[in-house]
This record gives structure tokens, sequence and C-alpha cells, in this order.
């Protein structure tokens, strides 16, 4: 029977760090390759955060997607090469930015978003009340009532539960911020305790 003595353990150690980091390195060359040759439609990246893990994807025109953990990556990935393109791949350079600004957002010190968007996944009343989202200021809410209203459909508030339910840009779009009449949160992709959670974050860092 053989034995292993401490050094074996630590060569061993060594040898499979070694293995990870090369597979890292050439996994971004060849990512690196893949973006210079254009052959990336769609580039994503997952992070941390008080909310849990989330996954963000972006095209040539922008971010176009943030999801929660809970709607499934893989899930998500899938639509993303149905309703895009096959050519998904990991590279998170292409991320980087706003993986910055989402971490400032939950840091408290940043109180809107300055990075492009693509809201191809959305169209019709969903893509319009979607885009009137970000007005509502940082540490506000409003109702579904209102919203509707300032989309100039006064009573198209199921239509506008829908839209913010369907929002394939959470956090960075703030649908967070759209409430039920009598102050009840309504629901919210993310599930209700990451949507008090981001209330809650700005209600503090106002």
């Amino acid at each position: 029977m053989s034995s292993t003595d401490g050094s074996g353990i630590s060569a061993l150690t060594a040898v499979t760090g070694s293995t990870v980091e090369h597979l890292a390195e050439l996994r971004a060359r060849l990512t690196a390759r893949a973006e210079q040759a254009g052959m990336v439609d769609v580039a994503y990246r997952t992070i941390d955060t008080p909310v849990g893990a989330l996954l963000l994807a972006a095209t040539d025109q922008g971010l176009v997607r943030v999801a929660y953990a809970r709607e499934g990556f893989d899930d998500v990935l899938g639509v993303l090469a149905a309703k895009i393109s096959p050519r998904v791949l990991h590279a998170p350079v292409r991320l980087d930015e706003t993986a910055r600004q989402i971490e400032q957002y939950f840091a408290g010190t940043r109180h809107a978003f300055d990075v492009r968007l693509d809201h191809r996944l959305s169209s019709g009343f969903r893509e319009t009340v979607q885009l009137l989202l970000p007005r509502i200021e940082y540490g506000h809410t409003l109702s579904y009532k209102q919203v509707a209203e300032m989309a100039g459909s006064p009573k198209a508030v199921r239509a506008v539960g829908t839209a913010c339910a369907t929002n394939p840009l959470p956090v960075v779009v703030p649908c967070h911020r759209v409430l039920r009449t009598d102050g009840g949160l309504g629901g919210y992709v993310g599930g209700l305790a990451a949507k008090t959670l981001l209330l809650d974050l700005e209600k503090e860092a106002a």
C-alpha cells in the first residue's frame, strides 16, 4: 500500500493549482480571440451581490439581460441563444464596467446607472413601461397605477404589472420601485426578499 507524505501532497496541490491557472489563462486567450474575430454576439458573466448571484449579459449594443439565480442561469442563456444568437460566450471583461457600477450601487454610492442598454428582449407596451422606469428617482416609488398614467394608458394597471414582472434588466432598470396602490410590494422577479432589500438600501442611502 502506498502512502503520500506532506511533500507529495504539496507537490500535487502545486500541480493542480498550476493546471487551473493554465486553463484559466487558455480560456481567457480563446475568449479574447473570439471577441477579436467578432464571434461573440452575447457576452456574459456572473457576479455576487447582496441579493445573490446575478448573471449579466451584453451584446455589442449594450446590457441586454440581468438575471437572478432563481430564474436558472442555464435557462436564461438558452433563451438568449434562441432569441439573439447561439454565439453566447463567457466573456467577463466586456461586462467589467457594468459589474463595477452594480457594486457601487449596492455600496450605496451610485444612485443611477450609466451603461448602454439593449432593449431587444422587450417590445410594445412592455418596452414602453420599461423605458419609463428609470425616471422613478432613487429612493422613491410609484404605484402600478401611476406608471400606467405615465405611459399614457391609465387603465393598463395589470399590463404595467406584467411589464415589471418580465423586465429583462432588473436592478439596473428599477422595476423594484413600483408598488401596489395600497403600498404592498406586489411581485418581483428576484423574489420579495430581494425587492425589500433593494428598497431598504435606497431608503437608507438616499
